[in-house]
């Protein structure tokens, strides 16, 4: 994931990969196990996008959070 800083503003804008915005677009339709999560879970996570939710039965999966829904209804994706 890059960051990228603009001038007229003071905070930096995120840019997603493919990869980041296909992996969203998974974790939109279903939770990822964590143990299988790739580095482009992490980064979601990193980013704020998923998050890691315990499922209850001693397992825990990376879920889309809810800025990671706002950004596929952004793209009109979600």
């Amino acid at each position: 994931m890059k960051t990228i800083e603009r001038n007229d503003a003071l905070e930096a804008v995120q840019c997603l990969s493919a990869h980041e915005l296909a992996t969203l677009l998974v974790l939109l339709q279903a939770p990822v196990d964590a143990m299988a999560a790739t580095p482009d879970v992490m980064a979601l996570r990193d980013a704020g996008f998923a998050q890691l939710v315990d499922s209850g039965q001693g397992t825990a999966t990376f879920a889309i959070t809810d800025e990671g829904n706002t950004v596929l209804r952004i793209l009109n994706a979600g």
